[in-house]
């Protein structure tokens, strides 16, 4: 067997064979933390028109199934019962909507949009406990983390990694539920490999396909897990084979990283939540900009000019926005999310459905640039630092500075702001009520005692 085969092979084994009692209690308790924040995510998508364009579809070709019917899972924003693949499906949709759900910084990643869609979609069909599913779930983030990092920076330029890795990601977690063995977690892989797809070029055309890379990705993963388990075999070097996804899809591939400390380094631990509800690339700036405004004792009104001091990868993505056309596309401007934060001093849900397109922002988006700043794209992707140079009217030149932003592991959310922001969340939408998260986030915390995965919704019943 071939170093690069090793590579493919133990990453699937890893998946396969890991148990509950293997992983730490503090990464089992992180992974009920991203569990609930990407519940609150989930039921910020509803009413979302691209994310209620791909529930119709799912009501149309999904089976009609009872609420906790055998077999059945639960659309967690509407409640509404369907087949497990069209519950990861939307539900994988409806996480990636709000852009509240977590990042992993090193692998450029937003694991939880692909991995508890799947995996909560097959543990409600198949009764599984609460400890099954944390372990499916963290062998979910770990395969899909490892993916990111191996296809590395130049992946990131075209491709949008949580619809690539993503599923992969998606068929570790359903894989380890179905209890797939590693050789057929390998043939997962391999058919979830050859599905993996997701190109930012939707961006520049204020496009809806974001949602559709992360629900495809739960989707396809778990697909690819339940035909492994029928017997249908997959590519076994998905990843680094002559004609694998590294070799078409990234430059700068390192195969180490997919085994990089399995069972030791607990890479799901290192996953930030997102404080502002915009591309995660806005959010160091945007933590730099709020530290000198407080400092200073500065007002929009005051600063002439801002200069966010950038990685390469910030450039890539968000340079695709010049004049946002739409809310999305607004959360991808640097200049609106700075001048959010300038006009409103926040940049969550609220502030840009009431504000993104007010006067004030718009032409404090206009004194907005970014530059590559050497330091902050040496640091990237491991660390996303926050710099910003500002120019006062009164001729001052002033700077801000975060080494690390807010909802990073070193700078987390606690359990009361986690609750706090998926209680907004769904306020905003009118998904659940504040009793009816409550409810759930306290079923949530205790899910390591449960003894089968039921219905979310139920515990507002």
């Amino acid at each position: 067997m071939s170093e690069q085969t090793f590579g493919d092979a133990t990453l699937a084994s890893f998946a396969a064979t890991l148990r509950f009692d293997d992983i730490p209690a503090a990464v089992v308790e992180r992974t009920l933390d991203l569990y609930a924040d990407w519940v609150g995510s989930a039921l910020a998508g509803k009413g979302a028109r691209p994310v209620e364009a791909i529930e119709r579809f799912a009501q149309a070709m999904g089976p009609t199934l009872d609420s906790g019917a055998p077999g059945s899972a639960e659309v967690v924003m509407s409640g509404r019962a369907s087949s497990p693949l069209f519950a990861a499906l939307v539900n994988g949709a409806a996480s990636h909507f709000a852009e509240q759900d977590d990042v992993h910084n090193g692998s450029v990643f937003h694991p939880a949009a692909v991995v508890f869609p799947a995996a909560l979609a097959l543990a409600q069909a198949h009764q599984a406990s609460g400890r099954e599913f944390i372990a499916a779930c963290v062998a979910g983030y770990e395969v899909g983390i490892r993916v990111g990092e191996f296809l590395g920076r130049s992946h990131y330029k075209v491709f949008h990694t949580t619809g690539t890795a993503g599923t992969l990601a998606a068929a570790a977690a359903a894989g380890r539920l179905l209890g797939l063995d590693a050789t057929q977690m390998l043939h997962a892989f391999g058919s979830a490999g050859t599905q993996a797809a997701g190109l930012w070029e939707f961006l520049r055309d204020a496009a809806d396909s974001k949602q559709l890379h992360t629900g495809k990705a739960a989707a396809n993963g778990l697909s690819a897990a339940w035909l492994a388990r029928e017997g249908l075999t997959g590519a076994r070097r998905i990843l680094t084979g002559a004609q694998g996804l590294a070799a078409g899809m990234s430059q700068d591939a390192v195969a180490a990283r997919l085994t990089d400390r399995l069972g030791e380094r607990w890479a799901l631990a290192e996953t930030s939540f997102k404080y502002h509800a915009s591309c995660r690339h806005t959010h160091p700036a945007a933590d730099a900009l709020q530290q000198a405004m407080r400092a200073h004792g500065l007002s929009a009104d005051d600063i002439q000019a801002v200069t966010a001091h950038v990685h390469q990868g910030a450039i890539d993505v968000l340079g695709a926005v010049d004049v946002p056309q739409s809310v999305h596309q607004a959360k991808f401007s640097m200049g609106t999310v700075l001048g959010l934060i300038a006009v409103r001093g926040r940049a969550d849900v609220n502030a840009f459905a009431d504000a993104w397109r007010d006067a004030p922002v718009q032409a404090f988006r206009e004194r907005v640039t970014m530059a590559l700043d050497p330091e902050v794209d040496a640091a990237y992707p491991a660390r996303w630092l926050g710099r910003v140079t500002l120019r006062t009217r009164d001729g001052r030149q002033l700077a801000g500075r975060v080494d690390v932003p807010k909802g990073d592991p070193d700078n987390t959310l606690s359990r009361d702001e986690i609750a706090s922001k998926a209680t907004a969340l769904a306020r905003f939408t009118g998904a659940a009520d504040d009793a009816e998260v409550a409810r759930m986030l306290t079923r949530i915390w205790g899910l390591a005692q449960a003894p089968a995965m039921t219905w979310l919704r139920e515990a507002a019943a």
